[in-house]
């Protein structure tokens, strides 16, 4: 179990992923997002998760060289993700995808590049591409997000090269047993997307309950209950003291009996698309 921030997961390609990175959904280009990233890296972070679709890889490539030269770190050091978009899904689109991100990011390669959707139809072609990539060295690892189950299996028909995560939505409202169990058996890193449910269960009563016994916030419960559950987590935050705070998780550890409660919160409840229904 992880006992600290910078430990990691072994990938089954031997890849290293630190369990807990920090995520850049919805936050725009600018100082606040330059300013996230290199305070994320300076305390100790090194996995940072962007994505073609969020319009601020030029941003989190400067927060990277400015946190890697205050910390005095190199790129070696950190797991640097991005995702391609849907209306890039194609084996040449992709490929020329993948180079874009890198441009805009001011890297040479990626740690971790995603299929971000499961278009239907395009996603093989996807794959092909990645695998590439993978081949060619470019990429250190490949994988998938918000892949089901049915999905994967479909990928995986074809597929050279099985993915080595799937990064979901996953909080305690939508604990996607099934889904684990699946990825597990393929030797498949499952990952958490909107870990905190977008703050919609900071005040729920059970985990506020749990985080005064350990005296935490109900966000360092959830990251927790992530970690002993096996699954890497990528909480967002742009304000310094909760960059920290989120990140305060590895010095307490929750009961069996804690971990049954939390999962029993599950409603299979999304904050995000459905994989199996969206129209983008």
């Amino acid at each position: 179990m992880a006992k600290h921030l910078q430990d990691t997961t072994t990938l089954h390609n031997g890849v290293k992923m630190p369990w807990l990175g920090l995520g850049v959904f919805k936050v725009e280009e600018g100082p606040e997002l330059v300013n996230a990233v290199k305070t994320a890296i300076v305390h100790g972070y090194r996995s940072v998760d962007t994505a073609a679709i969020y319009e601020n890889e030029a941003g989190v490539g400067e927060g990277i060289r400015e946190g890697m030269k205050e910390a005095r770190i190199a790129r070696e050091e950190l797991f640097i993700t991005s995702k391609v978009w849907n209306a890039d899904l194609g084996y040449e689109s992709t490929i020329a995808a993948y180079q874009a991100s890198l441009d805009k990011l001011g890297l040479d390669y990626l740690d971790l590049y995603l299929i971000h959707w499961p278009v239907a139809g395009k996603y093989k072609e996807a794959w092909r591409a990645l695998e590439t990539l993978y081949k060619e060295g470019r990429v250190k690892a490949i994988g998938v997000s918000n892949f089901q189950i049915h999905h994967l299996e479909d990928l995986m028909k074809d597929a050279e090269i099985k993915p080595m995560v799937n990064q979901v939505e996953y909080h305690p409202r939508l604990t996607q047993k099934e889904l684990q169990a699946y990825c597990q058996k393929h030797g498949i890193q499952l990952e958490a997307w909107s870990p905190l449910m977008q703050g919609q269960l900071l005040d729920n009563p059970v985990l506020q309950e749990i985080a005064t016994k350990h005296g935490k916030s109900v966000a360092q419960i959830i990251l927790r209950w992530d970690l002993q559950n096996g699954v890497v987590t990528i909480p967002k935050s742009t304000k310094a003291q909760r960059i920290v705070e989120n990140a305060t998780v590895f010095d307490f550890e929750l009961t069996s009996e804690e971990m049954e409660r939390i999962d029993s919160l599950n409603q299979n409840l999304r904050v995000g698309p459905d994989p199996d229904n969206f129209d983008f």
